[in-house]
């Protein structure tokens, strides 16, 4: 089986074409997995993790946003998007295209940072038997680890309402920082990040309860060394599932016998032997 299958086309339901992968086991799968990506991430990254599942069995679907990675159409100067419709939208299009494929399997989503952050907005939310966020934090920048606050205060104050009047999108591949990035998707990730609550703080009461809707069993992963998300991030918005049973594992390199792990790592394939197999695979069949 290749480690990266053919681009298909994923369609959602305003028409707009999404690029996306199927990686199938050799067997009738034992789950179907939506693999989220991270913000400014492409589906490549998670293409050995993806491959790793469907050698254990499981049916994956990997996919970019739209105005993301292979999903991207020419400029994003002006392109319409939010994170909101990454969710309500794309992510609903990866759903049923892996429900049409695999009717019988039971749903998993793995959220890897923004991916379980959005959770909440997934229209089919309920149908999940299994959630697992990767690096998830609520992204407020004074709850960021203390290396970073520098750097998200120029960006979130200087850097970006400088940048998205001048190009109407976020230039992050010429500014070296995140990746280029729909004009609504930054906004509203700024909105959210300089927000003591983050998305709820922002959305008020309905968000709230958005979050209090989801009751699918959650298993978090988060890093010690995490240079993104502090161990304040990631209880600050899990707190939030107050109706999901939750289930925390923060884990240090040491732990496995690692120098370094972070908030990107633990998709390379150097952990398929550690963190995917002693750590992921039973919280997946347990």
């Amino acid at each position: 089986m290749s480690k990266h299958p053919p681009p298909e086309t994923v369609t959602a339901s305003d028409g707009h074409a999404l690029a996306a992968r199927f990686f199938s086991p050799a067997q009738a799968p034992r789950g179907a997995v939506i693999i989220a990506p991270a913000m400014g991430v492409a589906q490549s990254y998670y293409a050995d993790f993806a491959n790793w599942l469907a050698l254990n069995g499981y049916a994956v679907i990997t996919f970019d946003y739209r105005g993301m990675g292979l999903s991207r159409r020419g400029s994003l100067r002006g392109f319409k998007a939010d994170i909101l419709d990454w969710a309500r939208l794309d992510c609903d299009a990866a759903m049923n295209a892996l429900t049409a494929r695999f009717p019988d399997a039971p749903l998993i989503w793995i959220g890897h940072s923004l991916g379980g952050q959005i959770l909440p907005f997934i229209p089919q939310h309920r149908r999940l038997a299994k959630a697992f966020t990767i690096g998830t934090g609520s992204g407020y920048w004074l709850e960021n680890v203390w290396t970073l606050r520098s750097y998200v205060w120029w960006l979130w104050y200087f850097v970006v309402p400088v940048a998205l009047p001048m190009f109407d999108y976020f230039p992050g591949r010429r500014l070296k920082k995140v990746g280029d990035l729909p004009r609504g998707v930054m906004a509203q990730w700024r909105r959210w990040c300089l927000n003591r609550d983050y998305a709820v703080g922002v959305g008020g009461e309905p968000v709230r309860q958005q979050f209090a809707a989801v009751k699918t069993p959650i298993v978090s992963f988060s890093f010690t060394d995490d240079e993104f998300m502090s161990e304040k991030n990631t209880a600050s918005i899990h707190n939030f599932f107050i109706n999901a049973e939750r289930k925390m594992k923060r884990l240090s390199p040491s732990d496995i016998g690692a120098k370094r792990i972070g908030h990107f790592g633990f998709f390379r394939h150097r952990f398929c032997n550690s963190l995917w197999q002693q750590h992921m695979l039973p919280e997946l069949v347990g």
